[in-house]
């Protein structure tokens, strides 16, 4: 039962990336086999690079059928890009569930190898937002993780409460999943309601240098 849940959420994190990535995409009007290229990179891009951290099979590569769920997906997304004309409102929306959806697949994946606590919040975090960096400089954009907004935070949140929860309450996988996925949203959208914003560190374009 544990197992199909985690299946679900793969699934659904899936989607919401393709979204996501196909938004990015026709936000930047390219042509279809851009928008295809754009919604698989930030679907998978994330995973691929936990699996080579975690030295197992890349799991797309033995998977036609998350191939297949990410094109129809996208295909989906340009059919009724006529219908849909508020492209960044979408793009924040299923971006912020892809975040939440794949940062639960990472940490889970993380437990399951008997990792560190800190190193399964760095794999849920990686799984995260890997695919949203790789699509941002494909697009030409600086990737949201590194501009103001919170973004690895709310995943680093999210998946410390996780743990938290696996570890002291006595509450169902499913439902500390379904939690933790409602927070790490819920953390983006109020991040941006309220403005909320890292600090920031620039060069003030003072040249000099004191010893």
């Amino acid at each position: 039962m544990h197992e199909q849940f985690n299946q679900i959420i793969e699934i659904l994190g899936t989607i919401s990336f393709a979204m996501s990535g196909s938004f990015a995409a026709m936000q930047k009007r390219l042509d279809p086999f851009g928008v295809l290229i754009i919604a698989f990179i930030t679907s998978v891009g994330g995973g691929t690079v936990r699996d080579l951290l975690l030295d197992v099979p890349v799991f797309w590569m033995h998977d036609l059928w998350m191939c297949v769920l990410i094109f129809t997906t996208a295909i989906m997304a340009m059919i009724f890009k006529s219908i849909e004309k508020k492209f960044r409102v979408t793009l924040f929306i299923f971006d912020s569930f892809g975040l939440g959806l794949f940062t639960i697949i990472g940490l889970q994946k993380g437990l399951n190898a008997n990792l560190h606590p800190l190193i399964c919040i760095t794999l849920g975090t990686i799984t995260g937002c890997f695919g949203g960096i790789i699509r941002d400089i494909l697009l030409n954009r600086i990737p949201l993780i590194f501009r103001r907004e919170i973004y690895a935070t709310a995943c680093i949140l999210g998946g410390s409460i996780y743990l938290i929860l696996v570890k002291f309450t006595p509450l169902s996988y499913p439902l500390i999943q379904i939690a933790t996925i409602l927070l790490i949203v819920a953390i983006r959208t109020f991040a941006v309601r309220l403005q909320w914003q890292m600090p920031k560190f620039y060069d003030r374009g003072d040249d000099s240098f004191e010893a």
